[in-house]
């Protein structure tokens, strides 16, 4: 665990400490693009935070690879190779397309490409754990399609999620959380040498996004862009696929028997072809919904528009802050629940406080459509938005014609969110909706 340890805050640092310079060198590229009408933010952000990312992948994979306990990881298996190759190639076009906008289907071959490339060095699933039946070995081109699918989906997942301030770092290191106890219990508690890949994945993965969220934070300073939310999801995909097809079954049996009463005994405690599919349910239910809204209205199921579930919180009336937790919340609630199954599956306290916090998750989802008033009595000790509102006061008159060339004056251009790299704030404020004509 110390190792573990070392390599997360290694990678955190190095990704922390990267993003400020990356920042300042995306400025100066230019690789700023203006604001559409169904982004959230308000001033133009630099995007390529997955360059530091990357580079604080590289910097965990290095160190590990020099720890004595997690050096064998590199000599038994060649999945950390395969990991870097597939991440390289997947973060290069992210970089190209934060820059120069790169078609959809372009993102998606390569999208293929890169998983093609793990699928190579021997990163894919080679058999599957179905309850009732036992282990299922898997053709070559059946294990094939079925890595690619998921690293295509899951990469698509994250980066359908990335449209608030610091959601799909936060939400992939709540799903890197979960994902690395579940492999570390596999690899240090039943001494399985098959997971320890995936738990160094997940560990490393979890140091970059808590290395990248203190500058994602809202109000961000920078955005990942693709080059960093394809990236995390690769990695995230890996990982499910090297604890999904690598780590034999039958090796946790439990129960003497034949394979499949062994099989379907073990299950909640080899949940490896659930588990990947619940830590990123939420992403998941996204970005199906994405596809079936925007093909019932005949558009390309690449088609960008303001309809994700985190566009819907803001709608409902929640704030920008309490939407990134509450989708936070869920995340754990659902990756973090099954984790507890999986450990003990025959406790029913912890499918009551599921149930519980479920309940309490839709109470806080629901909030702002059935806000109460606080009684006149108690206004002063509440918050401002339960208070009953004030009449509003009566109209002034019509400004004269010096106030009106005032608030027709065009606003001086802003700096990058307030940063120094540029300049200060406007002074005068532009009200005009993003994506409306001038």
């Amino acid at each position: 665990m110390r190792d573990y340890l070392l390599t997360l805050c290694v990678t955190a640092a190095v990704t922390y400490l990267l993003t400020g310079p990356v920042r300042k060198f995306a400025i100066a590229t230019g690789a700023m693009p203006e604001i559409r009408a169904r982004d959230v933010h308000r001033e133009p952000t630099p995007r390529l935070g997955g360059i530091a990312m990357f580079f604080g992948l590289c910097a965990g994979l290095l160190v590990a690879a020099h720890l004595q306990n997690l050096g064998s990881v590199f000599e038994l298996s060649n999945e950390p190779r395969a990991l870097l190759s597939g991440a390289a190639l997947i973060w290069l076009i992210g970089v190209l397309d934060d820059k120069f906008e790169l078609d959809a289907l372009i993102k998606l071959g390569a999208q293929m490409i890169s998983a093609g490339v793990m699928v190579a060095q021997g990163l894919t699933i080679l058999w599957l754990p179905i309850p009732g039946i036992g282990t299922v070995a898997l053709t070559p081109g059946q294990g094939t399609l079925l890595t690619v699918a998921l690293v295509v989906l899951t990469i698509n997942a994250v980066n359908f999620v990335d449209g608030l301030d610091g959601l799909a770092a936060g939400m992939v290191c709540i799903a890197a959380a979960a994902f690395f106890l579940y492999a570390y219990r596999l690899w240090y508690g039943y001494t399985i040498e098959a997971a320890a890949p995936a738990t160094l994945f997940a560990a490393i993965l979890m140091g970059m996004c808590l290395g990248f969220l203190p500058h994602n934070m809202h109000p961000a300073r920078i955005f990942m862009g693709d080059s960093g939310s394809m990236l995390i999801g690769l990695i995230l995909a890996a990982s499910a696929i090297s604890i999904t097809g690598q780590v034999d079954p039958d090796i946790l049996r439990l129960f003497e028997g034949s394979t499949r009463e062994a099989t379907h005994a073990a299950l909640p405690v080899f949940i490896p072809l659930l588990l990947p599919l619940t830590i990123i349910a939420i992403p998941m239910a996204d970005l199906v919904l994405a596809i079936v809204r925007r093909t019932w209205k005949g558009q390309s199921p690449f088609a960008a528009d303001r309809g994700h579930l985190h566009h819907r919180l803001l709608e409902i009336g929640h704030s920008h802050s309490r939407a990134v937790l509450i989708m936070y919340f869920w995340s754990a609630l659902i990756a973090f629940g099954t984790l507890a199954y999986s450990v003990h599956s025959t406790s029913m306290w912890i499918v009551l406080g599921v149930v519980a916090l479920s309940a309490i998750g839709l109470v806080l989802l629901l909030l702002p459509r059935f806000r109460p008033r606080a009684p006149r009595w108690a206004e002063s000790v509440v918050p401002p938005r339960y208070r009953r509102r004030k009449p509003a006061p009566a109209p002034e008159a019509a400004p004269g014609p010096a106030a009106a060339e005032e608030d027709e004056r065009i606003p001086v251009p802003a700096g990058v969110n307030g940063a120094t790299a540029i300049g200060n704030r406007a002074r005068f404020t532009d009200r005009r909706k993003a994506g409306t004509p001038s």
